[in-house]
């Protein structure tokens, strides 16, 4: 009997890195006006954000229904293996009770665990989940960890433009009018499950500034756990910046550091050129 993992695409875990990883991944749907697409299934990132600059029209996402959960339930117990299931945050999607809408009928078989996350919060915290599960902990008790662990997840983003969260109605036209012409870019967080403006600079350099001293803030980064970074649109140039700007923060301390792209649940509001960082805070 083993233990197997679900994830949903708001992770931005990729299909081919789940497969890699072992994890069965599940889309959302995203919408483009009349258009529907699976996420990362059959609309890359690159599309995404291709579509998101082309058009005026903003795209949303619909949680993923019960019965995809059941269907993969399903498939991955019928061997008599345990589930642990890793969703966006019950703050952003009704994904969450999707996923525990499905399990019913599978007590001591299927676990569910709100990230109060999402993007690469929610990557790293299910990372976490695989390391545990290689050290040997039950099902159970992986659940109790990363249940208790998630709390010190800290998600923290630097964005180029207010021009898609004005889009989105997050802040109004003369807000944003505003920032463009001081050149402000606010700073992101992920904080008890919502998304959250706890930042502003004027100018990238500032902003980068700003963002190191959130991390620090923080209480630094737990280099024992898992660590990523990710960028918005069609380029990492803005990320490397940061990269470099912060070397501080991860210098002597890890060989390497896990990039990835931030897909659609997030970059329909952050829009192209964001950086982002998630961590175990110490």
């Amino acid at each position: 009997m083993a233990i197997k993992f679900i994830i949903d695409s708001a992770s931005d875990v990729l299909p081919s890195e789940a497969e890699k990883l072992g994890v069965t991944h599940i889309p959302l749907k995203v919408i483009f006006g009349e258009d529907e697409y699976l996420d990362a299934i059959n609309l890359s990132h690159r599309e995404f954000y291709e579509k998101l600059v082309e058009t005026d029209t903003l795209s949303t996402t619909c949680q993923i229904p019960p019965a995809d959960f059941m269907s993969a339930y399903e498939h991955l117990t019928a061997n008599g293996d345990e589930v642990i299931v890793i969703t966006l945050s019950s703050e952003l999607s009704g994904t969450y009770q999707s996923a525990v809408m499905a399990a019913e009928g599978y007590e001591g078989k299927v676990y569910v665990v709100d990230s109060r996350s999402v993007c690469i919060g929610e990557r790293i915290l299910l990372l976490r989940g695989i390391a545990l599960n290689k050290q040997g902990l039950s099902a159970e008790e992986i659940v109790s960890e990363l249940n208790a662990e998630k709390n010190k997840i800290r998600v923290l983003a630097l964005l180029d433009t207010l021009e898609y969260l004005k889009k989105g109605g997050r802040i109004s036209a003369a807000t944003a009018l505003a920032g463009g012409i001081l050149s402000i870019k606010p700073v992101i967080a992920v904080n008890d499950g919502k998304v959250e403006l706890v930042g502003k600079a004027r100018g990238s350099k500032k902003g980068n500034n700003l963002l190191r001293e959130l991390v620090e803030k923080c209480g630094g980064i737990n280099f024992d756990k898992p660590l990523a970074l990710a960028y918005s649109g069609l380029t990492d140039e803005l990320l490397k910046k940061y990269i470099k700007d912060s070397e501080e923060l991860w210098q002597g301390h890890t060989d390497e550091l896990q990039i990835t792209t931030v897909g659609c649940t997030i970059g329909t509001h952050v829009g192209p050129g964001a950086v982002a960082v998630a961590f175990f805070e110490k």
